[in-house]
């Protein structure tokens, strides 16, 4: 969870909401993950044989197209995310290098190339090394987020927060208007939530997958949530709004009227973004190697190498990241691009898991008549989960529904492969093909919508 999110947090809602209707988005966002991460951990415990959450939710709940494409959007988004990452550890970089200005000059994305191919045949040495790699990461890049929050906070200004509390004097919109344009970025933040069930197959003990789930998202929150609302009250937030990527560097060397703040928090983002890449092309290959292996995905995907890594997956994986990165160099704002886009595709797949928690705990399955309190709390934590997947497709608007779905649409030629390679000649259910068709009439719609500047690619 904890990758270059945090360090562009500020900027990236500043641009969106005030300070009261931050304080709404939070409130919304806290329920509604807790929510979600309670929804990951009783589902480990309960259907401890399915592996790879995400992916297997959905095909356990809606059939294997639903599945599939929870598993496709899930990949897409990790993979657009790691572009997304590549493009803000050389934009940081250029606060100080002006060759990799912006992060998606020549040179960057030269170095960038050199960078991922470099991680991507780590991984292929075993998952196991690149895992112990991650950990030392985790740890370095901790240290500066609590030394800005704890800075910060010394520094901090009541009043300076207080200014026009509410964005009516922003031209934000109203406080509904700012809460809802922020929710994509909170939800960017946080995803990696579900991380721990991604490689449930890989844990030693089943519970563990849950606790993890629960404890990194409590620890994540406080952090998302003090980074945001403490530079509100060093900077105003026009001013906030108007930094570049990274924006917690120039944040905390206004904290400490000097540079070395920029440059402490500017070496916490590349240990970082370095970590946070590594973990998320180990997820997107796992991601694709499960349904591989179960039958899917075609089994192409599915094969690992002898060192247990998910090889063939990770090719594809980086080949693709490798185009989008070289396509980087045509967009402008591409970071927040990428992680709008990246958050947009993992809606369906957050939503699926919510609407499977709910419809095991209403159905009553995996419960007896001694469960009957932990279904009732279950329950609960199913609806509120259910009704924030909701309200997340809603705040992220028409528009970028209908690019996910010409994004999502694709897939289906894979699903084909994978059925044509068993055998299958039937290869949709009837509600399958209406779900198809949904999907082709929002890329038609999207193709329109592109063509006309309604919705921008650069």
């Amino acid at each position: 969870m904890i990758g270059g999110g945090i360090f562009s947090l500020p900027q990236n809602i500043a641009v969106s909401a005030a300070a009261g209707p931050i304080l709404i988005g939070w409130a919304i966002t806290g329920l509604g993950m807790i929510c979600l991460a309670f929804v990951y951990q009783f589902l480990s415990n309960r259907k401890p044989e399915l592996d790879n959450g995400v992916y297997a939710y959905a095909r356990a709940g809606f059939g294997d197209y639903v599945g599939f494409n929870s598993a496709w959007g899930y990949w897409l988004s990790a993979l657009i995310g790691d572009v997304g990452y590549l493009i803000l550890i050389f934009s940081t970089i250029g606060k100080f290098v002006p060759a990799f200005t912006g992060g998606n000059t020549v040179l960057a994305i030269i170095c960038a190339s050199v960078l991922l191919w470099v991680v991507h045949f780590l991984i292929l040495k075993g998952v196991e090394n690149a895992a112990f790699i991650n950990t030392i990461a985790t740890i370095a890049k901790i240290i500066p987020i609590v030394m800005f929050i704890v800075i910060t906070a010394i520094g901090f200004k009541f009043d300076l927060f207080m200014t026009d509390f509410w964005g009516l004097d922003g031209g934000l919109g109203s406080v509904v208007t700012q809460t809802k344009n922020m929710m994509l970025v909170t939800v960017w933040v946080f995803i990696g939530i579900e991380g721990a069930n991604i490689f449930s197959k890989r844990a030693r003990k089943r519970s563990d997958v849950g606790k993890a789930t629960v404890l990194g998202f409590l620890f994540v929150l406080a952090l998302l949530v003090a980074v945001n609302l403490l530079s509100l009250g060093i900077m105003q937030r026009a001013e906030v709004a108007g930094l570049p990527d990274a924006s917690m560097a120039d944040i905390l060397a206004e904290a400490v009227g000097s540079q070395w703040g920029a440059w402490l928090i500017s070496a916490g983002v590349i240990i970082s973004l370095l970590g946070a890449l590594l973990a998320w092309i180990l997820l997107s290959g796992e991601t694709l190697m499960v349904p591989g292996q179960d039958g899917t995905l075609p089994s192409f995907f599915g094969k690992a190498n002898k060192n247990g890594a998910p090889a063939n997956a990770l090719w594809v994986t980086n080949i693709i990241t490798q185009i989008i990165l070289i396509g980087s160099f045509f967009s402008e704002n591409v970071y927040l691009l990428m992680a709008t886009l990246a958050a947009a595709l993992i809606l369906v797949p957050y939503f699926l898991t919510a609407a499977y928690a709910l419809k095991l705990t209403i159905s009553g399955e995996t419960y007896d008549a001694s469960s009957r309190g932990a279904r009732r709390n279950n329950l609960i934590v199913s609806i509120v989960a259910t009704i924030y997947g909701i309200w997340l497709l809603y705040a992220a608007g028409i528009s970028t529904l209908l690019l996910s779905a010409l994004i999502y649409l694709p897939g289906a030629l894979v699903y084909i492969w994978a059925k044509r390679e068993k055998g299958d000649r039937n290869w949709f259910k009837t509600y399958e093909w209406i779900i198809l068709g949904v999907l082709v009439v929002g890329s038609i719609a999207a193709v329109i919508q592109i063509a006309n500047g309604n919705i921008a690619l650069v």
